[in-house]
C-alpha cells in the first residue's frame, strides 16, 4: 500500500479537500441519472460504490475524526448501503500508513530520541494503520513490541473535521440535523479522549488489569517508560484479525470460546465497571485457533452513567415493560419519547421502539444464544430499514434517544455484528448482582 508523506493539517487545506470530495460525488449522482435515462434497469449499487470509493478515499488520506466517523458507520451494517459498509471497514486496520520521516519525527519531537535510540529493532514500515494512528514493530529486551503512534495533527483537527464531515454523514445516513447535533457533541468528546495517548495508556493497563481473571482474553503488557501523548509502547500480540481467522476455517469450538470470552468481557465491563471499551471493532481484536482471543486499545471508553444504567436495563425485563405506565417512565427517561410528544407520538413510538427493543434484547432474555441464527439478524436489518423510512420518523424533530445510548449501542451492535460473524453459539443470559 502506497505511503503517505504528509496529512494536511490545516483547516483550509482538509476543508478543500472535502469540498472537491462533494463536487465529486455530485458528479457521480449527474452521472448515475444520465445512465438511468438511457439503461432504466441500472441499480444504485453502482452510484453507492462511487460515492463511497470516492468518499474513503479523501477520508483515508486526512485521517483521524472524519476517518473514525467512517469506521463508526461501517460497523453500523443495518444503517448504510453495503457499498460503503464494505469501503469504509478497511478504516478498521488498512488505512494508508505514513513515511518512514514523519514516523521517526514524532518519536523525536515526543520522546526526544529516535526509533533506533529506544529500542533494539523498529521497522518502520507499518504494520497496520488505522483511523487515528498507526502500529509498528520493534524488539527490546528480548521481546516483540507494538508501537502505536498517533497521526500529526489528528487532536488539533477534530472539532473542525466533524463540522465538515457532518453533512456527509447525514447525507450517507439519512439523519436529520437535529440528531446529528445531539450525538455530534458526544462523539466529539470520545474522540478527543482517544487522541490523549497518556489517558488511554492509564486506562488500558487499569481495564485490562481488572478483566484479567476472564477465561481466554490475552491482554499486553505496557510500557509508559517508552510512550508519550503521542506513542503507546505495547507486548506485539499473536493472532488473526476476524476475517484472516475465519478464513483458516477455525472450528466451532474455537469460535464458541472466543465469543464467549467476548460476551463475558463486555458484561463483566457494563455491570460490574459500570465502563466499557466502546470500539469493538474487529481491527481492535486478535482470535486464535485455541480458542483465546487478544484485545488492546482502550483509546475509546464509556463510562456509564448510574441512572441511564438502571433504566437501560430495564429494557430487558419483560414483566416491568407490561406496565404500562412504568414502561413510559423508562422510555422518557433514556429520552426515547419526550415529554411535549402528544399522546399520538408517545402511542406510536412506543410501539415502534418495543417491536425493536425485543427483537435486540433477546440474547439477555435467555440462557444460551445462537449468533450464527441468520434469521435473526436479517429481520432486525429489516426491522431497522423499515423505521429509518417511517414517514413520522424521517420528519421527527427531536432526537430520540439519551446521547450515553449512541456509544452503549454502538458497543453491542459492534459485539453482535463479530459475534455474528464468528457464529458463535454462547451462554447469554444477564448476570446475576
Amino acid at each position: 500500500m502506497k505511503e503517505q508523506t504528509n496529512i494536511p493539517t490545516g483547516k483550509v487545506e482538509r476543508a478543500s479537500r472535502f469540498v472537491t470530495t462533494g463536487l465529486k460525488v455530485g458528479t457521480n449522482y449527474l452521472k448515475h441519472y444520465t445512465k438511468k435515462l438511457i439503461d432504466p434497469s441500472i441499480s444504485r449499487e453502482e452510484l453507492h460504490a462511487d460515492n463511497a470509493e470516492d468518499i474513503y478515499d479523501t477520508l483515508s488520506n486526512l485521517k483521524g475524526s472524519a476517518l473514525k466517523v467512517a469506521q463508526m458507520l461501517s460497523m453500523d451494517k443495518g444503517m448504510l448501503p453495503k457499498a460503503y459498509t464494505d469501503k469504509f471497514a478497511m478504516s478498521q486496520y488498512s488505512a494508508p500508513p505514513l513515511s518512514g520521516p514523519l514516523v521517526v519525527n514524532t518519536f523525536v519531537k515526543t520522546l526526544g530520541k529516535t526509533p533506533a535510540e529506544l529500542y533494539d529493532t523498529f521497522d518502520v514500515k507499518a504494520a497496520n494503520a488505522a483511523s487515528i494512528g498507526q502500529v509498528h514493530k520493534a524488539t527490546k529486551w528480548g521481546k516483540e513490541l507494538a508501537i502505536k503512534i498517533q497521526y500529526p495533527g489528528v487532536a488539533s483537527s477534530v472539532k473542525s473535521d466533524l463540522r465538515i464531515v457532518k453533512p456527509f454523514a447525514m447525507r450517507i445516513v439519512g439523519m436529520n440535523e437535529v440528531d446529528m447535533d445531539k450525538y455530534f457533541d458526544e462523539i466529539e468528546s470520545k474522540l478527543l479522549e482517544e487522541t490523549d495517548y497518556k489517558l488511554e495508556l492509564a486506562r488500558s493497563m487499569e481495564v485490562s488489569s481488572l478483566c484479567a481473571h476472564i477465561p481466554n482474553l490475552v491482554f499486553p503488557n505496557y510500557y509508559p517508560a517508552l510512550s508519550s501523548e503521542k506513542i503507546i509502547t505495547m507486548d506485539w500480540l499473536q493472532g488473526y484479525h476476524l476475517k484472516e481467522f475465519l478464513l483458516k476455517n477455525p472450528s466451532q469450538e474455537a469460535r464458541n470460546k472466543i465469543g464467549q470470552a467476548l460476551w463475558d468481557f463486555y458484561q463483566f465491563q457494563v455491570h460490574q465497571l459500570k465502563k466499557v471499551h466502546a470500539d469493538p471493532h474487529p481491527g481492535n481484536f486478535l482470535m486464535r485457533e485455541d480458542g483465546t482471543i487478544g484485545i488492546f486499545d482502550f483509546g475509546c471508553i464509556k463510562e456509564i452513567p448510574e441512572d441511564f444504567y438502571i433504566n437501560y436495563f430495564l429494557l430487558t425485563d419483560k414483566e416491568i415493560l407490561k406496565d404500562e405506565e412504568r414502561r413510559k417512565q423508562i422510555y422518557t427517561s433514556l429520552e426515547m419519547i419526550h415529554p411535549e410528544d402528544s399522546e399520538k407520538e408517545i402511542a406510536f413510538f412506543s410501539t415502534l421502539f418495543q417491536k425493536m427493543i425485543d427483537m435486540l434484547t433477546l440474547p439477555f432474555t435467555v440462557p444460551e444464544f445462537d449468533f450464527g441464527d441468520e434469521r435473526y439478524f436479517q429481520e432486525i436489518y429489516a426491522y431497522m430499514d423499515y423505521v429509518a423510512n417511517l414517514k413520522e420518523v424521517k420528519e421527527s424533530k427531536v432526537a430520540r434517544g439519551s446521547r450515553h445510548s449512541l456509544y452503549v449501542n454502538r458497543t453491542y451492535f459492534g459485539l453482535y455484528s463479530i459475534l455474528s460473524d464468528l457464529k458463535a453459539n454462547i451462554k447469554t443470559g444477564l448476570p446475576a448482582h
